[in-house]
This record gives structure tokens, C-alpha cells and sequence, in this order.
């Protein structure tokens, strides 16, 4: 178990860029071993591997012509890196410039691992080389939104497991951002049915078209997500992960845990501590 430390977005050289880049070797440089936890996109494409990042408690592999995408918000820590090659692409939501990307981005989704199949990886080569070219423009260069891009060029050809996003709903993309804004306040799905303006029945339908699941379930797998950081990160107790996540005492907040989990938060904690 370890302290998340928070990072901002803050490129070096050029202040205002939104993208920033860096080789596996500077992240080795950079990194302590310790948890993260990011504002911007962290977007890793490996050349070789064998390598991991843990992701919200799951281990992702770092393979051959594979790719990383973590997410704002997303806890994350570097495993086994010493013998990963490749490049990381750092950037703030609002950087991509074409509409099909932008939604891409907006998508708070989890992180995403896949393999890049042998017939795209030259034009991913060639997205990723021209913007390592261009993020690399001296501070003075007025071109600055070229890095923006050809960001959007470099994550159109990685063809991300998650790009179906885009062709969501319109009412699971406003239920998807209300859930992310509102809930730590809010955890039953009529409160954002009433929110949103939809029946129920609406909402319940376009949520379980997206995900497959129903609006609770999408509730109750946010709350957890965030419980088992606040648990195993910042180790709070759980009547203080109660009271951050808007449940009245620590006894319901261990029925929720429990019923979600099979755990009592206690001893999840002590069992995530000991690994």
C-alpha cells in the first residue's frame, strides 16, 4: 500500500503545450516506484517490452507493438520497466482537435491495453515519430498547435479498444459526466434521471445499451472504484471513506463494500497491505 502522489500537468520548456513526450528511459529517470495519480492522459506506446503498469489494482502487461492509455484520475504505478522501450505521450483533455478524438478523450473510462496488429503499427510509427518531431520544436516555434495534431493523428491510427465510445448514447455520455461529478453526493439513479430531465426507463435504457449494465450497477462500480483507492491509498479508515463517499455511517458503508466486493472494507485493506 502506498500515498498517491498527485501530478499536474507541467511540460517542460514550452509552458502552454498541451502535449508533452518522453521515452521509457526518462521515466525511468523519473520514477520512484511509488503510486500516481495524473490530471492529464498518459498514453504509452512500447516498442519492446516485457514490462507492467498497475492500473486501479489491475496489472496491465507492456508487450511488443502494444499501447497504454491511463486516464485522468486514474491511480497507476510503473512495474518492471527496465527493459521497456518506447515512448509516453503526455496531454491535457482538451489538447486532440478533431471531434471523433475529443469525445474519445472526454470518455472517463478505465485504462485500455492492446496489442497494435503488424499492419497498423507502421502508420502508428509514423503518427508517433512526426510528433515526437514536433513536441520537440524549440519554445519560440508559434506552430504550437501541430503537437495537437498530430496527437489526434497518433491516437486515430492506434485504433483504441474504447474509440466505439464515440457512438454512445447522448444520454449515456451526460450520465457518465453527472456520475462523475456528482457521485460522492448522489448514489441512486433516479436522482440522475431527475438531473438529466430523462424517465427512468430512458436512462436505464441507454446505459445498459453502452455498458451492458444497468444505471446502478454503473453507480455502485464508480463508488467502489473510488473506495478501494481512498482504502488502499490514501489509507483512510472506513468511517472516514464513509463519510467522503456520502454515506450516512461506517456501518453502511461496509454493508455497500461488502455486498460489492465480498469484503468487509477492513480487511480488504489489510489484505491489499499485505500484497
Amino acid at each position: 500500500m502506498s500515498v498517491i502522489r498527485h501530478m499536474t500537468h507541467q511540460p517542460a520548456g514550452r509552458r502552454d503545450a498541451s502535449v508533452e513526450t518522453m521515452t521509457f528511459g526518462r521515466l525511468r529517470e523519473l520514477n520512484d516506484g511509488g503510486t500516481q495519480r495524473a490530471d492529464f492522459h498518459v498514453l504509452a506506446v512500447i516498442d519492446a517490452g516485457p514490462g507492467s503498469v498497475t492500473v486501479d489494482f489491475r496489472r496491465h502487461p507492456l508487450q511488443d507493438r502494444s499501447a497504454v492509455w491511463i486516464p485522468p484520475g486514474a491511480v497507476h504505478r510503473w512495474d518492471d520497466i527496465a527493459d521497456v522501450a518506447g515512448h509516453l505521450v503526455l496531454f491535457v483533455p482538451t489538447a486532440p482537435v478533431t471531434r471523433a478524438t475529443r469525445e474519445l478523450v472526454a470518455s472517463p473510462d478505465p485504462a485500455a491495453q492492446w496489442i497494435i496488429p503488424d499492419a497498423d503499427w507502421p502508420f502508428v510509427d509514423t503518427a508517433r515519430r512526426h510528433l515526437l518531431l514536433e513536441a520537440s520544436a524549440p519554445p519560440g516555434d508559434s506552430r504550437t498547435e501541430l503537437p495537437d495534431i498530430l496527437l489526434s493523428a497518433l491516437i486515430t491510427r492506434l485504433h483504441p479498444p474504447h474509440a466505439e465510445a464515440r457512438f454512445t448514447p447522448p444520454v449515456f455520455r451526460l450520465f457518465r459526466s453527472s456520475v462523475e461529478a456528482h457521485f460522492r453526493q448522489h448514489h441512486d439513479a433516479g436522482y440522475y434521471a431527475r438531473a438529466l430531465g430523462y424517465a427512468p426507463r430512458t436512462l436505464s435504457r441507454a446505459v445498459q445499451q453502452a455498458t451492458g449494465r444497468t444505471a446502478k450497477a454503473y453507480i455502485v462500480e464508480r463508488i467502489t472504484l473510488e473506495a478501494k483507492r481512498l482504502l488502499a491509498h490514501d489509507r483512510v479508515t472506513a468511517a472516514r471513506c464513509a463519510d467522503l463517499l456520502g454515506f450516512p455511517d461506517a456501518s453502511n458503508f461496509s454493508v455497500f463494500f461488502h455486498k460489492a466486493t465480498g469484503q468487509r472494507p477492513g480487511a480488504w485493506q489489510a489484505r491489499v497491505a499485505a500484497e
